[in-house]
């Protein structure tokens, strides 16, 4: 059956309605944009949601303290995919990730800007979860620095069964964390949605590509 044209358009404009509606419950501001810098100057708090803003996509959008889009991952398969791509609120590649295994061992591995599996480049880091840890959570190693050859440890560790986390530096130090957002009355806003706190000093871009590794190892996206 033929759909006349202005009914096309009519589910159009519901969809997109239906679509602006949630995001507005999310981040007021949700559909603005802006430009997002590299590092940190202070305490940053960004909203992640666990959805994509692309109909029947998988993926998360990263929203800034104003509401505006600043990180994103959309992705038009289904989950349990080997490729995904970080993107800034322009569509910009940041990170390529890939899933990779040898032997029994399974990770992900972030590459700047696009990259394939023929990239001789090498990644910038390698998330690979490690082993369980008595309150029930995980830890997960993070190697950074392997484009320049001068390889480094951070850690992930996972408090509970959802997404929450704490990033660690080589030292112990926690540069980032995620935790399920609350509304100003103290109700949790979903299990997809999540406060994001980054520390100074910090390439949030790379943050961001640590956490969508992290999310993709525990198949959330």
């Amino acid at each position: 059956m033929i759909i006349p044209l202005v009914y096309k358009n009519l589910l159009l404009v519901t969809m997109l309605h239906t679509i602006s509606t949630t995001m507005g419950k999310v981040c007021p501001q949700a559909l603005e944009s802006s430009t997002t810098c590299s590092f940190t100057c202070k305490q940053e708090t960004f909203t992640l949601w666990m959805k994509s803003l692309v109909l029947n996509g998988k993926g998360c959008t990263v929203f800034d303290s104003n509401g505006q889009i600043a990180y994103r991952v959309d992705n038009y398969n289904c989950k349990h995919r080997a490729e995904v791509h970080l993107m800034d609120q322009n569509g910009d590649i940041l990170f390529t990730m890939l899933k990779k295994q040898y032997k029994l061992s399974r990770f992900w591995e972030g590459y700047r800007f696009p990259a394939t599996r023929n990239d001789h480049k090498g990644p910038c880091f390698r998330v690979s979860k490690t082993y369980k840890i008595s309150k029930g959570g995980s830890i997960y190693e993070v190697e950074l620095g392997l484009d320049k050859n001068q390889p480094y440890i951070h850690k992930i560790e996972s408090s509970t069964c959802n997404s929450a986390c704490k990033i660690s530096n080589e030292v112990g130090v926690v540069v980032a964390e995620l935790r399920r957002k609350k509304s100003h009355s103290g109700v949790d806003l979903g299990d997809d949605v999540f406060t994001m706190i980054v520390e100074q000093n910090i390439d949030l871009s790379l943050v961001m590509g640590l956490v969508v590794a992290y999310n993709l190892i525990n198949s959330k996206m």
